[in-house]
C-alpha cells in the first residue's frame, strides 16, 4: 500500500532537517546531533516507578533505567534494548515504548544503555547484551523481577541485540528468555535483497546510512559472517525463544527481518511476524508521537508479552505470518 501520509511527512521532515544520519560526521558529533534534535514525546504513561542504577558488565558497570509497575510484584521482567545502528542513541530516546510497555503489561522493564562503537567496536554490544538479560534472570530479585518470568526485546540495532543475546545464551546452555519480541531488526548486512534496492533513499532509513553504521561496529569483514552479529548466519535456530518479529513495509531492514523470522517458524520456534504496512523505519519505539501505528504495535507487543508470561505462545505449526495482509 502507498506510504502512510504520518510517514511521509516524517520523512519530509527528516530530509528538510538533511536526513536521518547526516553523512562525514564523526560519530561523537553523530551522537550529539542525534541527542540534540530530540524532543520527549508529550503525555508520557504514568509507571510506578523509574529509577537507574548499574550491573555488573563484561567490561565495567552497565547503567539502566528500571521502570517499575505500580502494584505489588513480583512482576514479570521485560530486557531492553535501543535501537541506533550500535552508535548512536541512548536510554532517552525510547522513554515512551518503554513506559507503555511497563504499564500495559505490567512488567518490569530494564532498559540498557550499553556500549556504542566505534570505540567499543563488535562483540561488546553483544556481549553487554548477553550479559544484561543474564543477570536479570540470576539477580533480578533485586528489582522486583520474578526471574522465571523474562522477555527480551528491542528495536533495530537493538533487536538484533535482542536475537543476538538468545543465540549466545543457546551456545552457551542457559536459561532462554520466554519470549523475543523484534521491531524492525538489523539482521544481516546490507546486501541486495528488494527491501535494500526499494526503499535505499528517500524513505527516512538510507542503505548507506547502514553501510556506515556496519563499518563502525565491525572489525573486519570476517565479523560480519558472525551469528553473534549476523544472525542469519547462524547454522541452527531451533531451541530459541518464542518470537515477535515486527517489520516496516517501507524499510530497508523489512526482508532480512521477515527471512529471520521464517527460518525460526522452519526450527520448530513458535513466531509471529507482521509488516506493518505503509510504514517506515522506527514506528515502534523511535516516532511514537509521528506514527500513530507505534500504539497498535505496541498493544501487541503486550498482548505476546502477556501471553509469554502466562501459557506461552502456541505451538510453531499455528505460526502466523501476516506480511501479505
Amino acid at each position: 500500500m502507498p506510504l502512510h501520509p504520518e510517514a511521509r511527512a516524517v520523512i519530509a521532515a527528516t530530509d528538510a532537517a538533511g536526513g536521518l544520519i547526516p553523512e562525514g560526521v564523526p560519530a561523537a558529533e553523530m551522537r550529539a546531533t542525534f541527542a540534540a534534535s530530540w524532543t520527549m514525546p508529550d503525555n508520557l504513561e504514568p509507571v510506578g516507578r523509574v529509577h537507574e542504577r548499574t550491573i555488573p558488565g563484561p567490561a565495567g558497570e552497565l547503567v539502566v533505567r528500571v521502570y517499575e509497575p505500580t502494584g505489588e510484584g513480583p512482576f514479570p521482567g521485560l530486557v531492553w534494548f535501543h535501537g541506533g545502528g550500535w552508535v548512536i542513541g541512548s536510554l532517552v530516546e525510547n522513554e515512551a515504548a518503554c513506559r507503555t510497555l511497563c504499564r500495559e503489561a505490567e512488567t518490569v522493564v530494564v532498559s540498557v544503555d550499553y556500549r556504542l562503537a566505534p570505540e567499543h567496536p563488535f562483540p561488546a554490544a553483544a556481549d553487554d547484551a548477553y550479559a544484561a538479560i543474564t543477570w536479570v534472570q540470576e539477580h533480578g530479585a533485586e528489582l522486583g523481577i520474578d526471574t522465571e518470568r523474562v522477555a527480551v526485546a528491542g528495536e533495530s540495532a537493538g533487536a538484533n541485540l535482542a536475537a543476538v543475546g538468545c543465540l549466545m545464551i543457546k551456545d552457551r546452555g542457559g536459561r532462554q528468555p520466554l519470549l523475543q519480541v523484534m521491531a524492525c531488526p538489523v539482521i544481516a548486512p546490507p546486501d541486495d535483497r528488494p527491501s535494500y534496492l526499494d526503499f535505499a533513499t528517500g524513505h527516512f532509513l538510507t542503505r548507506s546510512s547502514m553501510e556506515w553504521f556496519f563499518e563502525q561496529y565491525a572489525r573486519d569483514k570476517s565479523d560480519l559472517d558472525n551469528p553473534y552479529l549476523n544472525p542469519l548466519a547462524a547454522p541452527d535456530l531451533s531451541d530459541l525463544p518464542p518470537a515477535l518479529v515486527m517489520t516496516a513495509e517501507y524499510d530497508v531492514l523489512r526482508d532480512e527481518g521477515e527471512e529471520y523470522a521464517h527460518r525460526l517458524m522452519d526450527a520448530g520456534v513458535p513466531t509471529e511476524l507482521v509488516r506493518y504496512h505503509g510504514q517506515i523505519h522506527g514506528f515502534f519505539a523511535l516516532l511514537v508521537d509521528q506514527l500513530s501505528i507505534s500504539g497498535i504495535a505496541h498493544q501487541r507487543a503486550v498482548n505476546s508479552l502477556r501471553k509469554a508470561f502466562t501459557a506461552g505462545l502456541e505451538p510453531a505449526a499455528d505460526a502466523v505470518d501476516t506480511t501479505g495482509h
